[in-house]
C-alpha cells in the first residue's frame, strides 16, 4: 500500500510543464472541473519566453512577445481554476495508483493522471554572446522568426536534417544563406542534402565546411551583428585552436539559428513503463481517434514537443494539449464509473 505520510496533496491530474501544450491542457481540464495541479518546470514557459515576437499563432495579427503569450495563458488558465505551481517533477512513480509526483525539493504529490508536457530543450553551444542575444537575432527555431530577418545574411549552424531544412526554408527571407558545419560531411539524408545544393547552385546558400562559431557579436537593441568563426581542414576547429591551420576570422550576419538537435525533458520518467525513442522523446499509442495522447502507462499522457520531434510550433503544441487534456479527461470519468460500481457491489457483497 502508498505511503501517504509525505504526500503534500491529491489532485486528480498533474501537469508537468506550462509551455504552449501545458498551459493549454491545463485550460482544457480546468474547465473540466479536473482540479488540475501545473509545474512549471525549470524553464517556465519553455521556449516560448525566448522568442522576441510569436507571430505565427492564429488570433495575434499583429504577433505578441513570447513571454506575453505565456503569462496570458497562464491567467486564462488560472481563471479557469488550474493551479500553476513553481517546481521541477524529478520522477514519477507509477508502480502503484495513484500516481506518485516527486519533486526536486523533496515534495511529493500524487494523482491519478499526469500530462508529460515538458517539451524539450534546444542545445545551444555555451559561447559568449548567446544568453545576451538568445531571442535577439538568435533562435533555435527558423519557423518561428526566419520572417523577422527579411533581407539579412543568416547563419545556420548545424549539419543534419534539421539544419538543411532550416537552411532551405530561410532561402525565402534571407540575401544569403550560410551553412556552418564542423565537418567535411553532412549527417543529413541525400534528400535534404540535394535540396541544399539545389540552393547553392541557385546562389542562396553558402556552405561553410569543418567550421565553427565560438562567439557572437551585437546587442538585444541592436541584434546579431557578427560572429567569430574558425575552420580547421581536419574539421572540428575548436578541438585545434592550437593548430597553425585553424584559421580565426569575423563574419558579418543579421541573424544566427541553432539547427543542432533539442533534448526532449523527460528525465523523470524514466522509471515508468512509458516508452521512449533512442533520443528520449515520449513514444504515444497514436490513432486516428480518441486516445492519441495516451502511453502505454494508463493514466499517463504526452502532449507538446516532449513527444513531437518534427513540427515543435507553438500551435501544434497548443493543439496536442487540448487532446492529452480530453484524453485524461475520458480516462478521470472512467476512473469514477469503475469506482462508482465498485462501490454498488460492496454492500451486495457483504449481504451475501
Amino acid at each position: 500500500m502508498t505511503d501517504t505520510s509525505d504526500i503534500v496533496e491529491h489532485r486528480p491530474l498533474i501537469i508537468a510543464g506550462t509551455g504552449a501544450a501545458g498551459l493549454t491542457a491545463a485550460i482544457y481540464a480546468a474547465r473540466s472541473n479536473n482540479e488540475p495541479l501545473v509545474f512549471e518546470g525549470d524553464e517556465p514557459g519553455g521556449q516560448l519566453t525566448l522568442t522576441s515576437e510569436v507571430e505565427n499563432f492564429p488570433g495575434f495579427p499583429e504577433g505578441i512577445n513570447g513571454a506575453e503569450f505565456i503569462n496570458n495563458a497562464k491567467q486564462q488558465a488560472t481563471r479557469f481554476g488550474a493551479d500553476v505551481q513553481n517546481g521541477v517533477v524529478e520522477r514519477v512513480d507509477d508502480s502503484e495508483r495513484p500516481f506518485r509526483v516527486e519533486l526536486s525539493n523533496g515534495d511529493v504529490y500524487t494523482a491519478d493522471a499526469v500530462i508529460a508536457a515538458s517539451g524539450a530543450s534546444a542545445r545551444t553551444l555555451g559561447i559568449p554572446g548567446e544568453d545576451e542575444l538568445m531571442g535577439f537575432g538568435l533562435s533555435t527555431c527558423a519557423t518561428c522568426d526566419g520572417a523577422f530577418f527579411r533581407g539579412e545574411d543568416m547563419l545556420v549552424v548545424g549539419g543534419g536534417d534539421a539544419a538543411m531544412e532550416e537552411a532551405s526554408f530561410l532561402t525565402k527571407f534571407a540575401d544569403t544563406v550560410y551553412i556552418a558545419h564542423r565537418r567535411e560531411e553532412f549527417r543529413a539524408e541525400d534528400y535534404w542534402i540535394d535540396r541544399v545544393m539545389d540552393h547553392v547552385d541557385e546562389g542562396n546558400i553558402e556552405i561553410m565546411r569543418n567550421t565553427e562559431v565560438t562567439e557572437l557579436h551585437g546587442t538585444a537593441e541592436a541584434g546579431v551583428e557578427s560572429v567569430t568563426l574558425v575552420r580547421n581542414p581536419e574539421g572540428h576547429p575548436t578541438d585545434k585552436l592550437d593548430d597553425p591551420d585553424t584559421e580565426e576570422w569575423e563574419f558579418e550576419v543579421g541573424a544566427v539559428f541553432y539547427a543542432i538537435g533539442h533534448t526532449p525533458n523527460t528525465g523523470y520518467l524514466a522509471d515508468t513503463g512509458v516508452e521512449l525513442d533512442d533520443d528520449g522523446y515520449l513514444q504515444t499509442v497514436g490513432g486516428t481517434g480518441g486516445g492519441q495522447t495516451e502511453t502505454g502507462v494508463p493514466g499517463l499522457f504526452g502532449a507538446g514537443d516532449v513527444v513531437d520531434y518534427h513540427y515543435q510550433q507553438a500551435v501544434t503544441a497548443a493543439g496536442m494539449g487540448s487532446k492529452a487534456a480530453i484524453d485524461a479527461d475520458d480516462y478521470l470519468e472512467d476512473l469514477k464509473r469503475e469506482a462508482a460500481a465498485q462501490a454498488e457491489e460492496e454492500p451486495a457483497a457483504a449481504d451475501d
